[in-house]
C-alpha cells in the first residue's frame, strides 16, 4: 500500500511539474534575441584624452565595462564586438527606444564627491557596490552603496570634516545631489537624485557598479533594427525540431513498441519542462540557442535508449520485469552521469569564455540537458514504473526483445 502511494504522490508530482511549466512559458513567454526579434543598433566610438591614448588595452577595458552595463540592466544575448580600432558595436534585442540605452551604456561615468568649492574629494573608486532601492522620509527611489574598507574610512573622515557645510555628488557633470552632512557616515550611504522611478535609479547604480570608462566615447551610429533572420527561420526551426520529434518518436515506437510510445510521450513532456524553464530563467533565445535545444532533445532521447537498452540486457539474463527494470535503472544512472556531466562542463566553458550568440547556444544546451537528466531519472522511471504490472510492458516485444513470451 506503501509503494502504490509513494508512486500516486510522485505522478502528482509530475503533473504539477508539467503544469507549472505551461503556466511559466504560457504567461512569460520566451524573450527573442536580436536576430529573431530586432532591436537597437548602436556604435560607439573612443575618443583620446590629454591623459590617454585609444589602444587595444584601452579597446578591450570599454568592451568589457559596456558588456557588465548591458548584463546588469538585465539584456540578455546582447552582441557587443570591436569594429575597426576605436569603434564598439552593441546590439540590443528587443530595444526599441536606442536613445534611453545609450544614457546607460554610452556614459564616462566618472562619479566624484565635491565640496562647495568644487574640489573633488573622492571618486566612485571608492564604492564597493551600488544598487537602486527606496529610502528617504517619502520613501522615493534612490541609490544605495556600500564602501570599500579604505573607502569607508576616507568617507568617515571627510564627513567629519565637513560635518554641517554641503557635499556635492556628481555623475560625470551632472549634479545628482548637494545634501548637508548631518552626520559622520561610515561603510555605506545613499544617493537621492530625484529619481522619477526606481528603473532611473538602477542605471545610475550600473554605472556606479561597473565603473567609470577609461576614456569618453561618442555615438557615431545609432537605429532601430529589424530581425537578420526572423519569423522565417523560427518557423523552419520549429518545423525542424517538430520532424526531428516526429521521426525519433516513430523509431523508438518501431523498435521498443510500447516502451518506445512512452518514451515519446516522455520527450514531449521534457520539451515542456525545457520551454518552461527558459521562461522561468527569462532566457533570451536565438536562432543558435534553438539549435542548442534541437541538439539537447538528443541527449535526452539517447538516455531513454540507455535505460531501456540496460532493462533488455536484465530480461535477457532471465531477471523478472521489475527486477530488470530496477537493475537497468541502476547501471544506466552511470553513464548517462558521465555522458552529460561532460556535456554540461562543454557548455559552462562556452558560457563563460565567449558571449553573444555563442553563449546563448551553451547556456540552452546546458540547461536542456540538466532538465533532460531529470526527466530520465525521475519521469522516465515513474511512468515505466506505473506500467509495469501491465501485459504491455510485460509482452515479448517490449523493449526491443524478439522470440521472448
Amino acid at each position: 500500500m506503501r509503494y502504490k502511494q509513494k508512486r500516486i504522490l510522485k505522478l502528482v508530482f509530475i503533473v504539477a511539474i508539467i503544469l507549472f511549466s505551461y503556466f511559466l512559458y504560457h504567461f512569460y513567454g520566451i524573450n527573442l534575441g536580436l536576430d529573431l526579434e530586432g532591436g537597437s543598433h548602436i556604435v560607439l566610438q573612443a575618443e583620446p584624452t590629454e591623459q590617454r591614448e585609444i589602444s587595444d588595452e584601452v579597446m578591450k577595458v570599454i568592451s568589457n565595462i559596456i558588456e557588465r552595463r548591458v548584463n546588469q540592466m538585465g539584456l540578455a544575448e546582447a552582441l557587443i564586438q570591436r569594429e575597426g580600432r576605436d569603434r564598439v558595436i552593441v546590439g540590443l534585442p528587443a530595444v526599441d527606444n536606442p536613445n534611453e540605452a545609450i544614457k546607460t551604456i554610452g556614459r564616462t561615468a566618472v562619479l566624484t564627491f565635491r565640496n562647495a568649492q568644487g574640489d573633488v574629494l573622492m571618486t566612485g573608486d571608492a564604492i564597493k557596490s551600488a544598487k537602486a532601492g527606496y529610502g528617504g522620509e517619502f520613501r522615493e527611489p534612490v541609490v544605495n552603496f556600500e564602501l570599500t574598507p579604505d573607502g569607508s574610512k576616507k568617507f568617515e573622515a571627510i564627513t567629519r570634516q565637513y560635518l554641517g557645510q554641503h557635499i556635492a555628488i556628481y555623475l560625470d557633470d551632472e549634479e545628482l545631489m548637494n545634501p548637508v552632512v548631518n552626520e559622520v557616515i561610515r561603510g555605506s550611504g545613499s544617493i537621492s537624485g530625484n529619481y522619477k522611478s526606481v528603473e532611473e535609479a538602477q542605471n545610475d547604480a550600473v554605472l556606479i557598479t561597473e565603473g567609470a570608462l577609461p576614456v569618453p566615447v561618442k555615438v557615431v551610429q545609432s537605429r532601430i533594427v529589424g530581425p537578420t533572420l526572423g519569423k522565417i527561420s523560427i518557423q523552419k526551426s520549429i518545423t525542424a525540431g517538430l520532424f526531428g520529434l516526429l521521426l525519433v518518436g516513430i523509431y523508438m515506437l518501431i523498435y521498443y513498441r510500447f516502451p518506445g510510445l512512452l518514451a515519446a510521450v516522455i520527450l514531449a513532456i521534457y520539451g515542456l519542462i525545457l520551454l518552461g524553464t527558459l521562461a522561468g530563467l527569462g532566457a533570451t533565445l536565438t536562432l543558435p540557442g534553438i539549435a542548442g535545444l534541437i541538439l539537447s532533445i538528443g541527449m535526452a532521447v539517447d538516455a531513454n535508449i540507455i535505460i531501456f537498452e540496460r532493462i533488455k540486457d536484465e530480461r535477457r539474463s532471465g531477471k523478472t520485469l521489475k527486477a530488470s527494470i530496477d537493475a537497468g535503472f541502476k547501471r544506466a544512472y552511470t553513464t548517462i552521469i558521465d555522458a552529460n556531466v561532460t556535456t554540461i562542463i562543454t557548455a559552462l566553458i562556452l558560457a563563460y569564455f565567449t558571449s553573444g550568440t555563442v553563449r546563448g547556444f551553451a547556456v540552452t544546451l546546458g540547461i536542456g540537458v540538466i532538465v533532460s537528466m531529470f526527466t530520465a531519472f525521475f519521469v522516465t522511471r515513474n511512468v515505466i514504473d506505473l506500467f509495469a504490472d501491465t501485459k504491455l510492458l510485460n509482452s515479448g516485444a517490449a523493449f526491443g526483445l524478439k522470440g521472448r513470451k
